[in-house]
């Protein structure tokens, strides 16, 4: 096992309700096996806003915790692999990208594309962007057009309170009936139930993540005042959370992000949970490199991943992206999937070392 900690700078600022960022730092994990390689991006962010996980805690739980657990050990199949690492708790993120690593791997030595081997059977997926807070609401406003423009079939923009009902407006306003959803990453509370009710005569796809990132009860009590679906992400870090989401009525909608709840293995069973209970998902985003992406694009084949995701073009975030070629977005709204083993992308050694700040090899 090999871990790097990268840093790509962004071509554009991204905002969201935790703040602002001009770079992205992450862990790539890669597993070796018999001359075969397997890779595994990391989600967690440098700061512990969205999840309590850090790049610094994903390191230290992977090498000092996970890799001892599963280097030199047999498996039969990835998906062995989240039960085999039950006694570490939480700290999903750290799995997932050894996990992810394990099934890129597995795919590689079975010469089929990823998305075969999680049952997938798409050959293209529906693409959506997502937009953080911008300065103005004409800088949103060019943002917004320059995305219609290359194709993407849902927008979904960043909200916090006083970037809220008024901006929604003047999206609706100034774009008339497209796809259009927000997403407010937990910025709000329960006593914010009046004003988040305004937005239901904006005809939105769904609200994501209104209440607190850990909220199932609150959520619940908030749908029943919404005609807007409320889709939940942050607080759906276990099969367990989702089913009492469900049973709850806290949400109608899910956005799957194999980070958040330990890799593909439990995203597939989270994706068979939501399909048997008429749940619809998506795939969600964290501003991953090619690398990352292209896992997503492949979970995103399974066929309950009905609504477009946040699995978007390279060029948006990364110039270079450590994959050649770039993942493009086609002006049908549409993303190809890659056809080859594995991730199905060409990872460039030379543009890894170039953003590695620090590197480790584990053996068995």
């Amino acid at each position: 096992m090999e871990l790097r900690l990268l840093r790509l700078p962004l071509v554009r600022f991204f905002e969201t309700s935790f703040g602002r960022v001009h770079d992205r730092a992450f862990v790539l994990v890669t597993l070796e096996q018999e001359g075969a390689l397997g890779y595994g991006e990391c989600v967690a962010d440098g700061d512990p806003f969205y999840s309590a996980e850090t790049n610094l805690t994903a390191w230290h739980i992977i090498r000092d915790f996970v890799a001892p657990m599963v280097l030199g050990r047999p498996f039969d199949h990835p998906r062995e692999i989240y039960d085999a690492l039950r006694a570490i708790r939480g700290h999903n993120m750290a799995k997932a990208a050894v996990e992810m690593a394990a099934w890129d791997l597995f795919a590689r030595q079975q010469n089929q594309p990823l998305c075969r081997v999680l049952g997938g059977a798409r050959t293209e997926i529906e693409s959506g962007v997502s937009i953080g807070i911008q300065d103005t609401l004409e800088e949103l406003a060019e943002r917004v057009s320059v995305e219609l423009s290359a194709g993407y079939r849902r927008v979904k923009i960043k909200i916090k309170p006083g970037w809220d009902v008024r901006v929604v407006e003047f999206v609706r306003e100034r774009f008339g009936h497209i796809l259009l959803m927000v997403d407010a990453n937990a910025a709000y509370t329960l006593a914010d139930a009046d004003h988040l009710v305004a937005l239901d005569r904006h005809d939105l796809m769904m609200i994501e993540q209104p209440l607190d990132y850990d909220d199932i009860r609150d959520h619940a009590r908030l749908q029943r005042r919404l005609h807007t679906a409320i889709c939940l992400d942050e607080s759906i870090h276990s099969i367990r959370t989702a089913e009492e989401a469900i049973e709850q009525g806290a949400c109608r909608i899910i956005n799957i992000k194999p980070g958040r709840i330990g890799g593909h293995a439990q995203s597939v069973r989270l994706h068979d949970l939501t399909a048997a209970h008429g749940i619809p998902v998506w795939h969600g985003g964290m501003l991953e490199s090619g690398i990352g992406r292209a896992h997503n694009i492949h979970l995103s084949t399974l066929p309950n991943f009905s609504l477009p995701g946040d699995v978007s073009a390279s060029r948006r975030y990364y110039a270079p992206d450590l994959i050649d070629p770039e993942i493009v977005v086609r002006p049908d709204g549409t993303i190809a999937v890659p056809t080859g083993p594995g991730v199905g992308v060409h990872i460039v050694a030379d543009r890894v070392a170039a953003a590695t700040e620090d590197r480790m090899e584990l053996r068995a």
